[in-house]
């Protein structure tokens, strides 16, 4: 950009002033550039803010899962009587094989509880219907009873598929009662169209030994 020289003639003196500027082309021009640069860099940085509240979110949405996880293994570990699939809970039952169909239940007696009494089990099972606790959610009851259960996942978890292997659970048996949980779907959160698909697999061995 070139300055452009003006010549000033005071006659009253007779002084000849010489100054230097701007054209108001190159003025407007210069004004442009600015306000397009500043476009550019105001849309990168609220498109980096954007992003970065979406990962922050979907992160919280895992670590809830993460915490579902945690529990529902910590608690299995600690407990006994290891029932697979549906009929009597106090009942001990393997399934090797995994568990099928829409019956995706397993129980436990949890540390502490009474071996002898039905009402104080604790189930968790797959909810893929939403009759119990929410639609592709896992549902965890106290009681004993699948009819008063609560979710244990967030409705942003979605499980597409999930399955209970129990292998060890006849007592004096030379296995110690084992189970391992396979659940596979896709995490999301409020406001954001993108989701994380995930797949898990967590294994409990019961520490009380069984003899």
């Amino acid at each position: 950009m070139q300055y452009k020289k003006f010549k000033i003639r005071n006659t009253e003196h007779g002084i000849l002033n010489t100054s230097c500027g701007f054209t108001l082309v190159e003025m407007i021009v210069a004004v442009a550039l600015f306000a397009m640069v500043m476009t550019v860099s105001v849309g990168a940085l609220l498109s980096l803010t954007s992003a970065n509240r979406k990962a922050q979110a979907l992160q919280s949405v895992m670590n809830n899962l993460n915490v579902a996880i945690d529990g529902m293994v910590r608690s299995i570990r600690m407990g006994t009587n290891y029932h697979c699939g549906g009929g009597t809970f106090t009942l001990v039952e393997d399934c090797p094989t995994g568990t099928t169909g829409d019956d995706i239940v397993f129980a436990f007696e949890p540390f502490g509880g009474d071996i002898d009494s039905s009402a104080d089990q604790w189930i968790y099972r797959y909810d893929s219907t939403g009759a119990y606790c929410g639609k592709n959610r896992i549902c965890k009851s106290e009681t004993g009873d699948l009819n008063t259960p609560f979710a244990v996942t967030a409705p942003e978890v979605t499980i597409d598929s999930m399955k209970f292997y129990v292998v060890g659970t006849e007592r004096g048996d030379t296995t110690q009662p084992k189970v391992v949980i396979t659940l596979s779907g896709t995490a999301g959160a409020t406001n954001v169209k993108t989701t994380t698909s995930f797949s898990l697999q967590a294994t409990a061995v019961q520490r009380v030994l069984d003899l």
